[in-house]
């Protein structure tokens, strides 16, 4: 399969095209998960952009984006395929007369009868596919073993049709948010990458590339207060995700200058606890 990227500088610059800011570590993982054909496991904390590089990585590529969202109890029947047991019942029901039961079965274990799920879809698909795992970290181990199996030869064994091997690789990303420590057989198999909270100046940036008009000035008070806001000890820090909804509710109250007051009014924006909200706003009295 011809490579998708032809340097680690095109991906980042692609990205940035997509309004992902990545750095040579991020781009040079996604260009090596390219060129060896492995996956790339993503940990993190929640809202620092994991699964949207997935996304952007299979925007700026055109390939069709398969997610996968992992919960508790997630089965094969619902990550890779089951059997349409009501068109089957309804076909053995219309061949009832036939005399080779032989037959019948072999009509109704193929390929009509089949319903794929995700992985079997990412691995079955004739077109470029970026098939996204989010959040790998809550399935139980079991599953984290299919996805094992799946993951290391690209293939799927289905009693009744044999293997079916995948006719692409696709690019594949899981991510996880360490609830859970994941097996070593699933990290060995994978390139791992560690996405963090941006640095000041890179949350900066991102502000600015993702809220249209924002002055360089807002966008700078508000990266600087979420940092500080950040290392406190919270419950739950504000993503990346929640600076830019932030951002933009300042936008629409027409805030260009943050003072206490506003700052306070609307730190439900950022956080999502009360005992959160309270440190912060007793933080954002004293650094007045």
């Amino acid at each position: 399969m011809k490579p998708r990227f032809k340097d680690v500088a095109s991906v980042r610059t692609g990205l940035k095209k997509e309004k992902y800011l990545a750095d040579d570590g991020i781009a040079g993982v996604v260009y090596l998960a390219d060129r060896l054909g492995k996956p790339v496991l993503i940990e993190g904390p929640a809202g620092t952009g994991k699964t949207q590089l997935a996304k952007s990585v299979a925007e700026m590529t055109g390939a069709r984006l398969i997610r996968l969202q992992c919960y508790e109890g997630l089965d094969e029947s619902k990550a890779l395929y089951e059997w349409n047991y009501k068109k089957q019942l309804l076909r053995i029901q219309a061949d009832k007369n036939s005399d080779s039961w032989s037959e019948v079965h072999d009509d109704i274990f193929s390929d009509e009868f089949l319903l794929t799920r995700p992985l079997l879809e990412a691995i079955t698909s004739e077109e470029p596919v970026v098939l996204l795992i989010d959040e790998v970290d809550r399935v139980e181990v079991e599953t984290e073993a299919l996805l094992l199996e799946i993951l290391s030869d690209y293939q799927v064994s289905i009693p009744e049709l044999g293997t079916i091997t995948a006719k692409q690789i696709p690019l594949v990303f899981l991510t996880s948010n360490n609830t859970r420590e994941l097996s070593e057989a699933l990290k060995r198999r994978c390139l791992y990458l560690h996405v963090d909270y941006p640095d000041l100046e890179r949350e900066k940036e991102i502000v600015v590339t993702k809220v249209p008009d924002i002055s360089d000035n807002l966008a700078d008070q508000i990266a600087r207060i979420v940092r500080s806001i950040r290392q406190l000890d919270l419950k739950k820090a504000p993503s990346v995700s929640e600076t830019l909804d932030w951002a933009r509710t300042l936008m629409l109250l027409g805030i260009d200058t943050i003072d206490e007051t506003e700052a306070k009014e609307t730190l439900h924006i950022l956080l999502k606890y009360q005992t959160d909200i309270a440190k912060a706003a007793k933080e954002l009295s004293v650094a007045k």
